[in-house]
């Protein structure tokens, strides 16, 4: 088969003009470069003989510090109602966004998004930028996320960070042939075409070195999206064969979002962390090589032996070892061996080396300061957590690119949920007994209808999670507690105070939102069960005084029959 007289498909054509342009900005070549420096593999294709190359990574402890930093807190999506215009909808609409925050709950446990949220941000660290690609599992009604590589996403404008506004997507994914065989199949693509469905070994632009070794015979399928009159259409296809023709998929928004770890003027990709380390870690590494080289050739005492005077100079080196003299005096031996006194290294150079360290740390927002040992039991809660947010202040703008990236996601689970859920979605939803206070779960049906209806905005909910945040709650919990914080009499109070504190507030905010609610409904319980026992006494009285009547009643009556009665 004539590859070269094989006609490329439209998609191919639109991605090779991608990959090109990519290859002028060197962003595959970036990719290796940024994970090898990460990964500690900084000497890349040196080779050297006689010392082992060594390193002192400071790239990855900042990398670390950065992505725990602002993955300190646990994220989770929240949908409010937003139709405000139609009163008669609006509590119908409360309601199914309480709903659909437990739908987003079990699906942020279902798919481990706490540990992908950490990828993502992890990934975007390092290599500027980290896409998502959202497909949904029709028979749970479930987004599913992939999380792509740089290398693997070309935008239809490489200048506008904006996912929603690019004139066209495409995704690669390298997958098995078989597999690709078997979806055309399922398009019904002739059999003529299927042939073209060709493996390749086309991966020297996969991201990471380990990718660009494949085990099976595997072939690249592209991926396109693009927006028409509102709605998102999508195709797909090979090198030389279109597997899914165009279809108008009804979404409103790419289910694409990405995370850059920092906006960069003018780019779609954003800037990294690990970039503008390197040269810098470069010089580190071989600094301390120049040191370890200087050490070996000088800093250990050499010995000079006299071959002519010691018949077995071998011996020399042997701890214990008897030296032969050749025709001279034992009093002479130190004419035939003798040592050299090891050189005096500069210090200056390795207070270079650990004065680049540390500016380079110092630089990057994660020095001795920011990431320094705090003693718990030398400080109050409150002051750990005070010297811990100003040390995050750094990272504030990523943390905030974090947050919208959770968003994005919320904003495409309801859109794939407005366009697929034909038959509407079932939610388990969690009831309380106000009597008895037992929960129960019932499945709750939200109709298509109200999901076509609906409009609702996404906002994240943040909860701390880090040790000295957990300690702080505590300790601020338990002084409310002993309080009388969460006793029914202050319960006014405390409804103030929680509505007074931040979202993202070191205070748990939705558990004492969850207190307050339980106080609520064990105060209407109560009331309840009061009420039941004074209709309950009244009654009782009711009966009680019926029961006296009737024997009155039944003895003035025997009475009047004795006087009627003669004699």
């Amino acid at each position: 088969m004539d590859l070269e007289k094989l006609e490329e498909t439209s998609i191919w054509n639109l991605f090779e003009k991608g990959r090109n342009f990519n290859r002028m900005r060197n962003v595959f070549s970036d990719t290796d470069r940024n994970y090898r420096m990460y990964n500690d593999n900084q000497w890349h294709g040196l080779k050297v003989k006689g010392i082992e190359p060594i390193q002192l990574n400071i790239i990855k402890p900042i990398v670390k510090y950065k992505v725990g930093t602002i993955n300190s807190n646990l994220y989770l999506p929240v949908y409010s109602a937003d139709n405000f215009d139609n009163k008669e909808f609006k509590e119908v609409a409360i309601k199914t966004c309480e709903l659909l925050n437990k739908l987003a709950s079990k699906v942020w446990e279902k798919d481990n998004m706490d540990y992908k949220v950490r990828s993502i941000s992890k990934h975007s660290a390092i290599n500027d930028e980290c896409p998502v690609y959202v497909t949904y599992d029709n028979e749970n009604n479930m987004p599913v996320h992939e999380i792509l590589s740089k290398n693997d996403i070309y935008y239809g404008n490489e200048n506008d960070s904006d996912i929603q506004n690019q004139p066209y997507i495409l995704i690669k994914q390298r997958k098995p042939v078989i597999n690709i065989i078997e979806m055309a199949k399922a398009e019904k693509v002739s059999e003529e075409k299927i042939q073209y469905i060709l493996g390749d070994n086309d991966t020297s632009e996969e991201a990471g070195d380990s990718s660009k070794q494949e085990i099976d015979d595997m072939c690249t399928l592209v991926t396109k999206l693009y927006k028409k009159d509102g709605t998102v259409h999508f195709s797909q296809a090979t090198r030389f064969c279109d597997i899914k023709e165009d279809k108008d998929t009804g979404l409103t928004l790419y289910p694409v979002t990405h995370m850059l770890w920092e906006e960069k003027e003018g780019s779609a990709r954003g800037e990294g962390e690990v970039r503008f380390l390197i040269p810098n870690q470069l010089e580190i590494n071989k600094t301390i090589m120049r040191r370890l080289i200087s050490a070996k050739q000088t800093a250990y005492p050499q010995k000079i032996v006299n071959t002519a005077k010691v018949s077995n100079p071998s011996e020399v080196d042997k701890v214990g070892a008897t030296i032969r003299v050749n025709g001279h005096n034992i009093d002479d031996v130190k004419k035939a061996v003798g040592m050299i006194n090891p050189a005096q290294m500069s210090t200056d150079v390795e207070k270079v080396m650990n004065e680049l360290i540390s500016t380079t740390r110092e630089l990057a927002g994660a020095g001795d300061i920011a990431t320094g040992d705090i003693n718990p039991e030398a400080a109050s809660g409150k002051a750990i957590l005070a010297i811990q947010q100003a040390s995050q202040m750094p990272t504030t703008e990523q943390t905030l690119s974090l947050k919208t990236t959770i968003e994005d996601l919320a904003r495409i689970w309801l859109d794939m949920w407005k366009t697929y859920a034909t038959d509407g979605l079932v939610i388990d939803y969690e009831e309380t007994n106000g009597i008895t206070g037992e929960k129960k779960s019932n499945p709750v049906k939200v109709p298509y209808t109200v999901l076509q209806e609906l409009q609702a905005s996404v906002k994240v909910d943040v909860t701390p999670k880090s040790p000295f945040d957990k300690f702080a709650q505590e300790l601020s919990l338990e002084n409310m507690l002993k309080a009388g914080y969460f006793n029914s009499q202050k319960l006014s109070e405390l409804e103030v105070y929680v509505e007074l504190l931040d979202d993202d507030s070191s205070m748990p905010k939705n558990k004492l939102i969850e207190a307050i609610k339980k106080i609520k409904e064990t105060k209407q319980r109560i009331s309840e069960i009061q009420s039941e026992a004074e209709q309950l006494q009244m009654r009782a009285d009711k009966y009680l005084g019926t029961q006296s009547d009737i024997a009155n009643i039944g003895k003035i009556g025997n009475e009047m029959i004795n006087q009627a009665m003669p004699g």
